[in-house]
């Protein structure tokens, strides 16, 4: 099956948890659980997936470029979120992330079928947050929900999009795969070191809030060894 018809498992999650958020606001301590969560998941997918395959593809120089590239393109959302404020840096920001996120889940795909049904769960629990976060955002804005849930199913669109691009990799030279590698790597753990849980931190910290990203992550770990 190809990639880009997993992703629309992500975006349907997003479009249902945009449309839980328009008329059941979930409370900061649930956000910051479901961020912390999100974080473990897509970190044991980053770890135990993208990293194994990239030192598979055996290339320093295309290692240190798609690494290169990642970081740069990585500083240059935060920057844009810092500059863009409003309902508009929300979009921005959030179609960036989620037309990387197919990105990365395309190149998965073509790295193994394994590596993308993991990153398929970590990212449908990434981008159902996403999707509460911008029906939240949006709603405090007085959009009406049905404008909200359109919004966010114009958004996750990327999604397919973005894998539909990274789906060619898998017929690149191995040192080519391993530079796209890299960058996805480096895009995923930017997303958790950055994102999920420094906004996840902007609330008071839980014995039970702070476990859940070692819940998130043992259960991926978990799903890989019943994989096999």
């Amino acid at each position: 099956m190809q990639a880009w018809v997993y992703t629309l498992i992500p975006a349907v999650a997003a479009i249902v948890g945009a449309a839980v958020a328009v008329n059941l606001r979930p409370s900061p301590v649930l956000v910051s659980a479901i961020q912390h969560f999100a974080a473990g998941v897509v970190f044991a997918a980053a770890a135990g997936e993208i990293l194994p395959d990239l030192k598979h593809a055996g290339s320093i120089w295309a290692t240190l470029v798609g690494g290169g590239l990642g970081v740069a393109a990585m500083l240059g959302v935060r920057t844009l979120e810092q500059r863009v404020k409003g309902p508009v840096g929300l979009m921005s920001v959030t179609g960036i992330d989620i037309l990387v996120d197919g990105l990365v889940l395309g190149i998965a795909f073509a790295a193994g079928g394994k590596a993308g049904i993991l990153l398929t769960v970590a990212l449908t629990i990434e981008v159902l947050f996403l999707g509460l976060t911008v029906a939240n955002e949006l709603g405090e804005g007085g959009a009406s929900k049905r404008k909200i849930v359109g919004l966010t199913a114009a958004l996750v669109l990327l999604l397919p999009l973005g894998a539909l691009l990274g789906g060619p990799v898998g017929a690149l030279p191995a040192a080519v795969q391993g530079g796209f590698l890299a960058f996805g790597l480096i895009a995923l753990l930017y997303l958790v070191t950055e994102e999920l849980l420094v906004e996840a931190h902007e609330t008071e910290d839980r014995p039970w809030v702070t476990a859940m990203f070692f819940v998130g992550f043992l259960l991926l770990l978990l799903l890989d060894e019943m994989i096999g």
